[in-house]
């Protein structure tokens, strides 16, 4: 750093002097930026922390301000083995008596018995017609086609419609069996040599040898009480919504209800949410004497704004209606936010068309009978964060400033040591000058 010969002359204006110069003006000049741009860097990262907490909150909101968490069902099973069911949102909330007498089952039919699967079936070309659920396939084949070939074209050419397969019976029994893809009364298989194709078949093996190893046959059922009839073992049109799927025979019972654990995992969410942000903005905005324990925003206004009017939600939302502590909210002396269940559930049984115009807006029916619009109070809560979180608001403008901040300083750092470095270069020049005319008035 500097000039080697600096200091040889006087031994007093050496590049130590300098040095120790630069560092005392460094200190005073540029440090005190180097601490500020590391506290902007510091409310940098505590912002983003806010940020995706914020987000995180806005997004548990959000998801339980819409209507349809309210339409959302479960079917259960209460009694009985014999069905499954499902049901999608808003099928019709009841319960319902279902007694499966007959399973729908596929038809199946095999061949006469085959030497080996390599037996060919044909003294010559032909079409092998199978007929399936009135569905005609036609199969060609010739002399070389053999029992494995003929499964093989007609799993390609009437896979949709009938599966086929070879078995193994016994030693030298090779069967070709044939099973419908569906279920139901409809699906006779039946296989002839067409006519007029040359009909060519070694023997009725495939044809009137076929022997029937099961009946399709349609499902019965009753629905409370009334007898039905369906191809299928899996019903989805007897009720809006429902799909039914028949297992065994035997009575069941049926609850078809709103999916109260669906949408009491989204209120979970919101305390846990609402927890997370009012967490992290108590540590950045504590005050304290001790530097170590002093949150980073502690005397900002707008952090402490956005936590004042988070902690206010409880008590401010509501409509006149009624407040979050009738339905089991609350928040302790931590400010800590609680959800019982209990009392939640309980006004879900005693007024569900309240509860959810509450939440999630509708028309409410006071206690005086007279019925008043609402837009719910997670739709206020929505509204009020978002005045913070939506694009160009007060976080975003927030978050521009920080880096505005930044990137002032880190100018203000370069031009400081552009300075300081400029400064010193003719400081050196300085000190060499002297130096010189030191040296020789020594000598």
């Amino acid at each position: 750093m500097g000039i080697s010969s600096l200091g040889v002359g006087s031994s007093i204006l050496t590049q130590d002097v300098l040095d120790q110069l630069r560092a005392v003006d460094t200190a005073q000049r540029v440090t005190p930026i180097e601490l500020s741009i590391a506290n902007q860097e510091d409310k940098k990262d505590a912002f983003d922390i806010i940020d995706v907490t914020m987000t995180n909150f806005i997004d548990s909101i959000n998801a339980v301000r819409t209507a349809s968490l309210w339409d959302e069902r479960s079917a259960t099973v209460t009694s009985g083995t014999s069905v499954e069911v499902s049901a999608i949102s808003r099928t019709d909330v009841q319960d319902f008596s279902l007694n499966v007498t007959t399973l729908a089952t596929k038809q199946i039919e095999q061949s006469g018995s085959f030497s080996a699967q390599t037996d060919t079936i044909a003294n010559g070309a032909g079409v092998l017609n199978i007929n399936i659920d009135g569905n005609d396939f036609e199969i060609a084949y010739d002399e070389t086609t053999t029992l494995d070939d003929l499964k093989k074209l007609i799993n390609s050419v009437a896979g949709d419609k009938v599966d086929a397969t070879i078995v193994h019976v016994a030693t030298g029994d090779f069967r070709l069996f044939l099973s419908s893809v569906d279920t139901g009364a409809t699906q006779d298989i039946t296989m002839t040599d067409k006519a007029g194709s040359g009909e060519q078949l070694k023997d009725t093996k495939l044809t009137t040898g076929v022997t029937t190893i099961q009946t399709g046959i349609n499902a019965e059922f009753t629905f409370n009480g009334l007898a039905i009839t369906r191809t299928s073992n899996k019903v989805d049109d007897l009720i809006t919504g429902l799909t039914i799927t028949l297992k065994e025979t035997g009575a069941s019972q049926v609850s078809i209800a709103q999916d109260r654990t669906s949408i009491l995992e989204k209120f979970d969410s919101f305390v846990t949410k609402y927890n997370s942000i009012i967490n992290e903005l108590d540590k950045m905005t504590k005050p304290s004497l001790e530097a170590s324990e002093k949150g980073i925003f502690s005397s900002d206004s707008t952090i402490k704004s956005i936590q004042r009017a988070i902690e206010n939600i409880v008590g401010s939302v509501g409509e006149g209606v009624g407040s979050l502590l009738d339905y089991g909210f609350d928040i302790d002396q931590d400010g800590k936010m609680t959800l019982d269940k209990e009392v939640l559930e309980e006004a879900m049984d005693e007024n569900p068309t309240n509860v959810q115009a509450f939440f999630s807006g509708g028309d409410f029916t006071k206690e005086d009978t007279s019925v008043v619009s609402v837009s719910g109070v997670f739709t206020e809560m929505s509204t009020l964060i978002e005045s913070y979180t939506k694009t160009n608001q007060i976080l975003d403008l927030f978050k521009d400033a920080i880096a505005e901040t930044l990137k002032s300083l880190e100018e203000k750092k370069e031009s400081t040591i552009e300075r300081l470095d400029a400064r010193y270069e003719i400081m050196k020049k300085q000190f060499a000058a002297y130096d010189l005319l030191i040296s020789r008035f020594n000598s």
